[in-house]
């Protein structure tokens, strides 16, 4: 089971997930959507993409930027489609 927190309120939970370079990437059925909201932020990998970013906000405070989603990967990260990783002080457990 892998889960991520941040202020005590569960982000997402699942014994489904992808670990990728380092990272839980969570099933979007995991994914509590209520505390995330899509940003203008995107970076690229090389081998998995265009990575679109979300804040996360948990009580009123917004932690920036802190999940990543590719929602069109290259063929390379297909298994990791329209996952979620988390990062920026989230904490998460496997």
């Amino acid at each position: 089971m892998a889960k991520a927190t941040w202020k005590g309120v569960v982000l997402a939970e699942s014994d489904n997930y992808e670990f990728v370079e380092g990272n839980v990437y969570f099933p979007p059925e995991s994914v509590k959507w209520d505390h995330l909201k899509i940003t203008d932020t995107h970076t690229t990998c090389p081998w998995k993409g265009l990575a679109s970013y979300y804040d996360i906000t948990v009580d009123g405070d917004t932690n920036s930027d802190a999940a990543w989603t590719y929602l069109e990967p290259k063929e390379a990260a297909m298994h990791i489609t329209k996952h979620v990783a988390f990062g920026g002080g989230i904490k998460v457990e496997k």
